[in-house]
C-alpha cells in the first residue's frame, strides 16, 4: 500500500485497545495470530495508546507486530493523553518511551488524546500540539491529528485555532449518530467543513450493537429475511460507519479471531469491494436506534477511563455495573444479578459507595452523568 498519507484508502483499522486476555494478561500468542492475519488478509492499520491495557498495549504492539514485520508492512498510531505529562518538558520524553515501547523510529500518526473543551486549554498550555508538529518536521511523526470527544462547535473551534491539524479520529456509529452528547453527525460535518479525513473509533459502540434486545434483534432478522443478507450485527454497524465520504479508517477493537474474520469478511465481500449500506438497511438502523432509545439503557462504551489510574477512591467497577445493568434492562437475564454480586465481592465498592466527588465524570468520553447513573444502578440492583 502506498503509504504517503493522501493515498491511504477507506478501511478496517485494528484498535489495539480491546486485546484477547489470558490469566488477567494480555494473550501475546492470541493477538501475533491476529496480527498475522490482518496483515495476511492486506489490511495494516494499528491503533494503539499510552494508557490503553494500563500501558501493556504499546508493548503488544512491539512483542506482536513491530518485532515480526518490517515496518513497510504496517501503518502506527499512537496518541498524547494528558495524564501522562504535566508540562511542555514532559512531552519529548515520553513520546521517546512511547516509540521505544512499540519499537518503531516514528509513528506514522500521531494523535493529541481524547480531546474536548477543558482538556484542550491544557494541551495548549504545555503547547502540546507545537511540539507536536515539530516532532513531525523532525521526521518522527508522519501525521499530526486528534481524537476527540465533545461537541461539534468545540470541534469547529479547535480546527479554527490548529488547521495544521490533518485527520480527526471521532466516536461514529448509528446508535449515536443524532444523539445529542455525541454528536456523531454533526462532528462528522464539522470535519467535512475542515477538509479534515476522519477515523471512525466505537462503530459498534464498545459491542454494544453486536449483541441487540429482541425487539432491534427482530429488526435486523426481518431485514435479513427480506434483503437475503447474512451480515452480521457488527455487519451493519461498520457499513454504517464506513459508508460516509472522507472516512479513511474503521477502527475496531477486536477481541478474537472470530470478530476479526467477521469484520474482515465485511471489507472485502463483493469480490473484495466494500458495499455500503442500502436505504432500507438505513431504515433498519434508524428503527433498532429507536429502539434502544426508548429502552433508557447506558450509553456506556466500556472504555474503562473512568476507573484507570485511580480515578474511582472508591474502586467502584463502574463499566462492570453500567454493563450489569443494560444487560438486565435489555435482556432480562438473572446473569446480571450474579455478576454485580460477583464484582462487589472482589474488593470493589458498590455504586451506593460512590462519594460524589466526580472525578470518573472528568475523564468519560461519553459525558456521562455517571454519578447519578450510579444511583439508578443501586436502586435496581441493592
Amino acid at each position: 500500500m502506498n503509504r504517503d498519507f493522501a493515498e491511504i484508502r477507506k478501511h478496517l483499522g485494528f484498535g489495539m485497545m480491546r486485546l484477547p486476555m489470558k490469566d488477567g494478561a494480555i494473550d501475546n500468542d492470541a493477538v501475533c495470530a491476529m496480527v498475522d492475519r490482518f496483515l495476511e488478509r492486506g489490511f495494516n492499520y494499528f491503533d494503539t495508546a499510552h494508557g490503553y491495557h494500563d500501558g501493556k498495549s504499546e508493548i503488544a504492539v512491539r512483542e506482536c507486530l513491530t518485532s515480526r514485520h518490517d515496518r513497510s508492512e504496517y501503518i502506527l498510531t499512537d496518541k498524547l493523553t494528558d495524564e501522562y505529562f504535566a508540562s511542555e518538558e514532559d512531552i519529548r520524553p515520553l513520546f521517546e518511551s512511547q516509540l521505544e515501547a512499540c519499537g518503531v523510529d516514528y509513528f506514522d500518526f500521531y494523535l493529541m488524546h481524547a480531546q474536548n473543551a477543558k482538556n484542550f486549554e491544557y494541551f495548549k498550555k504545555c503547547r502540546a500540539y507545537e511540539t507536536a508538529f515539530e516532532l513531525k518536521k523532525e521526521g518522527k511523526v508522519r501525521h499530526v491529528g486528534l481524537s476527540f470527544h465533545d461537541k461539534a462547535e468545540v470541534l469547529d473551534m479547535m480546527l479554527n485555532e490548529y488547521p495544521e491539524i490533518e485527520i480527526v479520529q471521532i466516536q461514529f456509529n448509528y446508535l449515536d449518530y443524532e444523539d445529542l452528547n455525541v454528536e456523531s453527525r454533526k462532528v462528522y460535518e464539522v470535519c467535512r467543513k475542515h477538509g479534515k479525513p476522519v477515523l471512525v473509533m466505537e462503530p459498534v459502540k464498545g459491542g454494544n450493537l453486536v449483541n441487540l434486545p429482541d425487539e432491534a434483534q427482530k429488526a435486523l432478522d426481518d431485514l435479513r429475511e427480506e434483503t437475503g443478507s447474512d451480515c452480521s450485527n457488527a455487519g451493519y454497524a461498520l457499513r454504517f460507519a464506513a459508508g460516509f465520504d472522507g472516512m479513511e479508517m474503521i477502527l475496531s477493537g477486536m477481541s478474537d479471531m472470530d470478530q476479526m474474520e467477521d469484520n474482515l469478511n465485511i471489507f472485502t465481500e463483493c469480490d473484495g469491494d466494500f458495499r455500503p449500506l442500502e436505504e432500507r438497511e438505513h431504515e433498519a438502523l434508524r428503527k433498532v436506534a429507536d429502539i434502544f432509545g426508548s429502552m433508557g439503557s447506558i450509553p456506556c462504551t466500556g472504555c474503562s477511563y473512568c476507573v484507570e489510574e485511580n480515578h474511582c477512591p472508591m474502586e467502584i467497577s463502574i463499566p462492570s455495573m453500567f454493563r450489569s445493568f443494560n444487560s438486565d434492562l435489555l435482556f432480562g437475564k438473572l446473569d446480571p444479578w450474579m455478576t454485580y454480586e460477583a464484582i462487589t465481592s472482589e474488593g470493589h465498592g458498590k455504586a451506593s459507595d460512590c462519594i460524589k466527588c466526580g472525578m470518573c465524570e472528568n475523564v468519560c468520553p461519553q459525558h456521562l452523568e455517571i454519578r447519578d447513573l450510579l444511583e439508578k444502578v443501586a436502586d435496581r440492583f441493592e
